[in-house]
């Protein structure tokens, strides 16, 4: 059993089906240009759990980020794993966007653990997509509504469950570290219907692992091999994305 909080995590880095969507359009991108390196914008990426990765298959990434410790982190992170000359840190924030990097320069555009905290999601979608060359790609990872209601319902926080049900934003009260919750219709509208992307990968992280037993997590590689395997097929069943810790979307701007 888990509780609430450990069954969402802001900004929590994704699992293997993220990592593989990533990789993947990062290989369509080397594909179309192998003259350089994918070119990818980590808005809100912090001390880079994204970004040094990316930078260590040969991408040259670029982190937005207000934080200047988050920012130092990442520079340290990035030294350490001999990629510091492919991350670029730069001190913003997703409201101004634009005033800190160019329009339409990123390949592939991360908005991770982004649209949960921000004051308008509509609005930082927007930026992402003004940031994103045509033909290029917008990853978003969120926390989920329905996997909120049942680790609270298990947990027997039953007002919290009710209010993150039916709180138009999926907030549990005035409390609320988050601005948010999005369930699978709600992230597709805001890519689609606010931004005019095409939305091609809407998958659950976090979809079943969080709730295997800390016991079986614990019982030796075979037992991890088994609970990865489990995962991965759930990523993708639909009834069971909406019960995800997390939604992951890869939605491209048309070009």
């Amino acid at each position: 059993m888990v509780s609430g909080a450990a069954a969402e995590t802001v900004g929590a880095v994704g699992g293997g089906s993220v990592h593989r969507t990533l990789v993947a359009e990062v290989t369509r991108v080397r594909a179309a240009r192998p003259d350089r390196p994918p070119r990818v914008l980590d808005v809100g990426g912090g001390s880079g759990a994204w970004a040094v990765p990316l930078a260590r298959s040969g991408c040259a990434v670029t982190v937005v980020d207000n934080s200047p410790n988050a920012l130092a982190a990442l520079h340290r992170r990035a030294r350490e794993a001999g990629v510091h000359e492919l991350v670029t840190p730069v001190q913003g924030d997703v409201d101004a966007l634009a005033d800190v990097v160019p329009p339409g320069g990123a390949d592939l555009v991360l908005g991770h653990g982004l649209l949960e905290v921000v004051d308008d999601a509509a609005a930082a979608v927007s930026a992402l997509t003004t940031a994103t060359a045509a033909g290029g790609a917008v990853s978003v990872l969120v926390v989920g509504r329905y996997a909120a209601v049942l680790a609270r319902t298990l947990s027997g926080r039953l007002a919290e469950a009710r209010a993150v049900l039916t709180d138009p934003d999926g907030r549990f009260g005035a409390d609320d570290a988050l601005r948010r919750r999005l369930d699978a219709a709600t992230l597709r509208g805001l890519l689609e219907d606010g931004a005019a992307l095409r939305v091609e990968v809407l998958q659950g992280d976090g979809v079943l692992e969080g709730w295997v037993p800390s016991a079986v997590r614990d019982g030796g590689p075979a037992a991890a091999r088994a609970v990865a395997e489990l995962e991965d097929l759930a990523a993708a069943a639909a009834p069971l994305v909406e019960m995800s810790a997390r939604l992951h979307a890869l939605a491209r701007r048309p070009g």
